[in-house]
């Protein structure tokens, strides 16, 4: 938007933060099992750099929960400034600075890495920017180095892209200085739907892009900001991205989004058909992307990529560690594609959710070895092993060193984060040295580990109490819980809600946290 745009922006929103979002594909930890199943040699990630880290809470969860050093900017500084305060009490040594692009690039005292990511950032920037980024990427990524990259892609982008500019053009000719940017995309949208309501025929042609306007509108204001309203804003084609990354010197190596390695929920039979007929690579990515309509990517590209031999992808798939992040008990799986739901068989799955019920880390080949009695193959194992890390209920794990000496940072980070959930409600994640990231860990639940902490016999505190203590906190600030989308007035109604939630914590979610070494 022009209004309030100042020179260092480059024409990306300012005005209002981005939100403070995790991104579980930037952690290096979920590379291994894409890349290895992938049939590609993965390095061994060392020194990694993330480029437009946002608020900076994935490149912190990651920082504190691993022993990679993390460099990265962001060029607004008051997210950078929140982003090292994080670091800061987490001790993680992350290296984060508020620089453009073109001066971090630029940086002589930086390391060669052996990961970069960019989360959606290439879709925002500058045609000038994204040409800085190759340049880094072909000098500082080493060589067998992953470079993952997400994007708002063809064609599943092709039809709503007017939208995107009405609404664009909307904020810049319509819209006031004194409506603020939130102010002008609520007007933008409002003008959006009176549009629709005269039924133009584009509208008619396109009946999916009102289902967008719609989905649109029940978003994050923020986030909205950020993703749809920047000067630059390009979606583009798989060919389009490997020609850019040409210069770079890195070759596709597979997608981040696990779900994508499944056939038989992604693509009909006919399909699969045609797209065996097609040799690997550019074209026939760009055929599998209209066959699913593909909206937004998530690629990984390794410069100099090496195939495994088969005995090698079998040993190294069976060294990686597993642990499940959420209860077994009551736990089914639901694994959608783009074509379909995926269909759990039972004599499969639930054998290795057993062996997974714990929440302790597993390898893969002790999962194969142990499930070899049930008549479940090694191959239906590790396709399993991939649906459900798709799903995020499992995740890759690692080595009992690495999580000793990640606990301290990871613990200082979490109590850090954990005082913030008293006054916000906005960051929902908490690191695990057992994951290497973060965990989806919500407001009331942190606020529950604090009584828990704080309480005299942590293991004997009751959900009554638990309640008790958050409820001190919500209504010193005038807060209320809502149920069934209306707020609750009296503070019997906000306890009883509390401790109804207070009740499943202590009898599912806290053991899990326990196990993931969260607290």
């Amino acid at each position: 938007m022009n209004g309030g745009v100042t020179d260092w922006t480059g024409g990306y929103v300012a005005d209002v933060n981005y939100i403070y979002g995790y991104y579980p594909e930037l952690n290096p930890m979920r590379a291994k099992l894409a890349l290895c199943s992938a049939g590609i040699v993965t390095p061994n990630i060392r020194v990694a750099c993330e480029l437009g880290f946002g608020q900076g809470l994935s490149i912190n969860l990651h920082a504190a929960a691993s022993d990679v050093n993390w460099y990265g900017t962001d060029f607004n500084p008051a997210q950078a400034a929140f982003a090292q305060q994080l670091a800061q009490q987490a001790k993680s040594q992350a290296h984060l600075f508020d620089q453009s692009f073109e001066a971090f690039c630029q940086r002589l005292d930086l390391p060669d890495f052996d990961y970069i990511g960019l989360h959606g950032i290439w879709s925002w920037i500058s045609n000038k920017n994204r040409a800085i980024l190759v340049d880094f990427i072909q000098r500082k990524l080493k060589v067998g180095g992953v470079l993952y990259v997400s994007y708002n892609t063809y064609p599943g982008w092709a039809a709503t892209v007017p939208l995107r500019e009405l609404m664009l053009q909307h904020t810049e000719f319509m819209g006031s200085e004194q409506q603020g940017v939130i102010g002008r995309i609520n007007a933008a949208i409002e003008f959006a739907e009176t549009l629709f309501a005269v039924n133009p025929r584009f509208a008619s042609d396109n009946p999916q892009v009102e289902a967008r306007l719609k989905s649109l509108k029940n978003q994050n204001r923020n986030y909205l900001a950020h993703e749809y309203f920047n000067r630059d804003w390009q979606p583009m084609s798989f060919a389009q991205i490997a020609q850019w990354l040409t210069e770079a010197k890195v070759q596709y190596a597979g997608s981040a989004h696990y779900q994508d390695y499944i056939d038989t929920i992604n693509l009909t039979k006919v399909q699969q058909e045609l797209l065996a007929r097609l040799p690997s690579g550019s074209f026939y990515q760009t055929v599998r992307d209209f066959c699913v309509n593909q909206q937004f990517r998530r690629d990984y590209w390794i410069k100099g990529a090496r195939k495994l031999s088969p005995l090698e992808k079998r040993e190294q798939l069976y060294e990686i560690a597993v642990v499940l992040t959420q209860l077994r008990s009551g736990f089914e799986p639901k694994i959608v594609g783009s074509l379909s739901e995926a269909k759990i068989q039972p004599t499969i799955f639930n054998p290795l959710l057993d062996c997974l019920a714990d929440n302790k880390p597993k390898q893969l080949g002790q999962l194969v070895q142990a499930l070899k009695n049930q008549k479940i193959t090694a191959a239906q194992v590790l396709q399993a092993a991939l649906l459900l890390s798709g799903s995020g209920a499992l995740q890759c794990a690692q080595g009992e060193a690495a999580i000793q000496s990640a606990r301290k940072r990871t613990d200082a980070l979490n109590q850090y984060l954990m005082q913030k959930a008293r006054s916000n409600a906005e960051i929902n994640y908490l690191a695990s040295p057992v994951t290497g990231g973060g965990i989806s860990v919500p407001r009331f639940h942190q606020l529950f580990l604090l009584g828990c902490q704080q309480h005299q016999q942590p293991k004997s505190i009751s959900a009554g109490e638990l309640a008790q203590f958050a409820w001190r906190i919500l209504s010193s600030q005038g807060q209320r819980l809502t149920k069934a989308g209306k707020p609750l007035e009296t503070a019997e109604a906000n306890l009883a809600e509390l401790k109804s939630i207070a009740e499943k914590f202590l009898g599912n979610d806290l053991s899990v946290y326990q196990a993931l070494q969260i607290i």
